[in-house]
């Protein structure tokens, strides 16, 4: 057990850019003892046009190298077999050492609308399917961020306010206002219940869309204040990423009063100081 693990990576089995064996050695030049991967989980073509999720045929050879690494690798890094488990994929038919839980988008007059694919896109599903509304929008998202653990049977919250992707110093809609406010506490204390991990992801800080990490302080300061846990991740999808701005993650942590965050062991989630 140690820090820093990252159990938020992708590979070119999904919508990385690199290899599962070039992630491990990323991982190893940047400090790592042991790191989780987690390509994003099948779809239906209707959930994913773009192809950017693995193909299910591919899910035996991901399991394979992932397992050929972990042994390849003994003793200089130690490796998990873990899956991004989105709540519009079917549930999972193998065991998984960890599974994050996420919501990419929702679902309004028949389509898919991606949260998180691109400005122009959330423009236009906020115009087109929610008459130029923001908060509708991300009212919708965080009903279904609600059912998120409920649904994907996960350990981690993947980037629980993945509706901010793009809205920056508030360029879209006002992340202060109690509509939008009440929509996401109200999605969290619903994945309270759940006894589940909330991932601390700087993913859209490597990919230059954010300058902070999910998710915002008021909501850090509500999951400590109910008792809940964290841990730090990257959501990397680049080998030269795997640790990005964790000590900026650890700070933000610190700042709303967390002492520790959680990584993976062979005997599960284990408590490690933030300091450390």
């Amino acid at each position: 057990m140690s820090f820093p693990q990252n159990l938020h990576t992708h590979t070119v089995f999904s919508d990385g850019k690199n290899t599962p064996e070039e992630m491990v050695l990323g991982a190893l030049q940047a400090g790592c003892a042991s790191l989780a991967f987690s390509d994003h989980s099948p779809m239906s073509p209707a959930a994913d046009p773009d192809g950017w999720s693995m193909n299910p045929e591919k899910v035996p050879a991901y399991r394979a190298e992932i397992i050929r690494l972990r042994e390849a690798y003994a003793g200089k890094l130690e490796i998990f077999l873990g899956l991004e488990q989105d709540i519009d994929s079917p549930p999972p038919a193998e065991e998984w050492d960890c599974l994050i839980g996420s919501v990419h988008g929702v679902w309004a007059g028949g389509c898919y609308l991606p949260v998180d694919e691109s400005a122009d896109a959330f423009d236009r599903a906020v115009r087109e399917y929610f008459s130029g509304d923001c908060l509708a929008f991300a009212r919708a998202y965080y009903r279904r961020e609600a059912e998120a653990a409920g649904k994907t049977g996960c350990d981690i919250v993947g980037h629980f306010d993945l509706i901010t992707k793009f809205n920056e110093n508030g360029c879209r809609f006002d992340e202060s206002d109690p509509r939008y406010r009440s929509a996401a506490l109200e999605a969290l204390e619903a994945l309270m219940e759940k006894d589940v991990i909330f991932e601390i992801n700087t993913g859209a800080i490597s990919r230059g869309c954010r300058t902070t990490p999910y998710p915002a302080p008021f909501l850090l300061d509500a999951i400590r204040q109910k008792g809940g846990r964290v841990c730090i991740t990257s959501d990397s999808h680049r080998a030269d990423t795997i640790v990005h701005a964790f000590p900026q993650a650890a700070a933000l942590a610190g700042s709303c009063g967390f002492r520790e965050a959680w990584v993976l062991a062979k005997k599960g989630f284990q408590p490690v100081d933030l300091q450390a």
